[in-house]
């Protein structure tokens, strides 16, 4: 997995005293998508339209490392259930050490490169260009994650919140290579079904917070109308080109922004430019239940948060393995 984005550096001076926990499991998780409609010629009866656009800015995160954040920005804080979005961007001798996480899952997509993950139970290897690690941290993960090759090694991390009947259950990874990710094609149009469902076809992917993850590109002059469950908060991010999004008129969006969607049973997207566009595209349903964010650490109430941290620091309840685990230098 990517490293967790630590917000403060109060946090890593604090608390970086490695500690991880979980259960290594090869792509199959316990809790099935939901079913949803989507097909690129889909007629939609109420098109969503783009309410917010928040332009990722380069930030520095980790050890020596640049991501880009739009969710988790004082402009977007959270989307309900999803905290944070970074694409990051890393170059050896950077990356994102030894860290903590508790209550939430993440979900690390390499779009360029390879990224090497440690944990402190033993877990560890690397995913590769267009590979996908999807981590629920649950009770508590302490892990590594550094770049595995010269050069820049690019992907997206994506922090999806869990319910609070889930926050302390086991921790898990599903791991799936590119190879193995579903994909369909119509009209000038492809995509990646990562999680979730589109042009009739459902990825095997299971989601606890219920969530759909489709990697688009579309050719010049192609268009799309792809379903979403009309009670799910859902985003855009572009990743390349520009596109136009909600509707025919809007003004065209370039890379690196993040595009709210607001209420509806779909969404549509038109390539008007003369080069591809590619983007991904995120729904999830909402959990409606308080956020109590501190760091890699996310609870319902401030209570929780402090028992997070002395479990944490006295390497309790999940954070057993923490007190003699140290990532090891990779090669």
């Amino acid at each position: 997995m990517r490293a967790a984005i630590i917000n403060s550096p109060r946090f890593l001076s604090q608390l970086l005293s490695p500690t991880k926990t979980n259960t290594n499991t090869k792509f199959s998780s316990c809790f099935p998508i939901r079913s949803m409609s989507s097909e690129a010629d889909h007629v939609l009866n109420k098109p969503r339209l783009v309410i917010k656009k928040v332009l990722a800015k380069p930030q520095s995160e980790g050890a020596g490392a640049t991501v880009r954040r739009s969710i988790g920005r004082p402009e977007l804080k959270s989307l309900d259930p999803f905290l944070m979005l970074d694409e990051f961007s890393v170059s050896p001798p950077a990356g994102f050490p030894d860290h903590p996480h508790r209550g939430f899952e993440t979900v690390t997509y390499m779009l360029e490169g390879a990224f090497s993950h440690q944990d402190f139970s033993g877990h560890k290897g690397t995913i590769k260009t267009g590979d996908v690690q999807w981590m629920t941290a649950g009770r508590g993960i302490i892990h590594s994650e550094m770049p595995a090759g010269e050069g820049i090694q690019r992907g997206l991390q994506l922090w999806i919140n869990l319910a609070a009947k889930d926050k302390m259950i086991e921790p898990r990874y599903q791991e799936i290579q590119s190879k193995d990710i579903a994909r369909a094609a119509k009209d000038g149009v492809e995509v990646r079904i990562i999680a979730g469902e589109s042009m009739g076809i459902r990825s095997p992917v299971y989601t606890r917070t219920p969530t759909m993850y489709l990697d688009f590109t579309l050719k010049s002059g192609a268009q799309l109308h792809q379903s979403i469950p009309e009670s799910w908060n859902a985003f855009v991010y572009v990743i390349e080109g520009e596109g136009i999004f909600g509707s025919m008129n809007s003004s065209p969006v370039m890379a690196h922004h993040t595009l709210v969607l607001g209420s509806g049973d779909g969404l549509s997207v038109y390539n008007k430019s003369g080069n591809s566009l590619r983007f991904v595209l995120i729904g999830g349903q909402p959990l409606n239940e308080p956020v109590v964010q501190y760091g890699p650490f996310v609870m319902n109430t401030q209570a929780q948060i402090d028992q997070t941290f002395e479990d944490y620091r006295y390497s309790k309840n999940g954070f057993e393995k923490a007190k003699y685990w140290k990532s090891q230098p990779l090669g």
